[in-house]
């Protein structure tokens, strides 16, 4: 409190040394430096976890690269089979039509064998309803055949794991006119 004479709202006496051994304030103090090494293990930790964000985040980066790069590798390893079938089979000189068939049906039997490893698909759809996602129509005749079937087929689709890498050519049924 203000004694007479002292004006109003004058600052308070600073604590001398024998003050600054009150407990309370080397607890706070003590409590402070903990708050403080706390906070400097918290600032360690999150440096290193963002610094390990990043290193994997480079990592997907560079894996998702190599995927690109050389996720066909496997693909064509196997492919180079029928290559290597085909290159034969133009090097023979004298060869009947029988065997040159021959070949080349077990030159398409390999390949056919490749398609079917890599989950590549035929897409056949002969009397089958038509499907705009599958099939790409090429002209429609009249037919007995219920309009909107697939009547015939000018070159087989492609599926890839049931996505379409080429639709098939068909040619679509459409009801006969009548004679007037």
């Amino acid at each position: 409190m203000s004694g007479p004479g002292e004006p109003l709202g004058s600052p308070q006496p600073v604590p001398g040394p024998a003050e600054a051994t009150d407990p309370r304030v080397a607890e706070l103090e003590a409590r402070l430096a903990a708050a403080n090494a706390e906070m400097e293990k918290a600032r360690d930790e999150f440096l290193r976890a963002r610094a390990e964000m990043d290193n994997v985040r480079r990592r997907a980066t560079e894996d998702v690269a190599k995927a690109h790069r050389f996720g066909l590798e496997s693909f064509a390893g196997a492919l180079l089979a029928v290559k290597d079938s085909l290159d034969a089979a133009l090097t023979v000189e004298n060869t009947s039509i029988e065997s040159f068939k021959e070949g080349v049906e077990i030159t398409a039997k390999q390949l056919d064998a490749v398609l079917e490893k890599f989950a590549i698909k035929p897409i056949v759809p002969e009397k089958e309803k038509f499907d705009p996602h599958r099939h790409q129509a090429i002209s429609q005749v009249e037919s007995d055949q219920e309009p909107g079937t697939v009547v015939s087929v000018l070159q087989k689709g492609y599926l890839l794991h049931d996505r379409v890498l080429r639709p098939a050519l068909v040619v679509v049924s459409k009801a006969r006119e009548e004679a007037a």
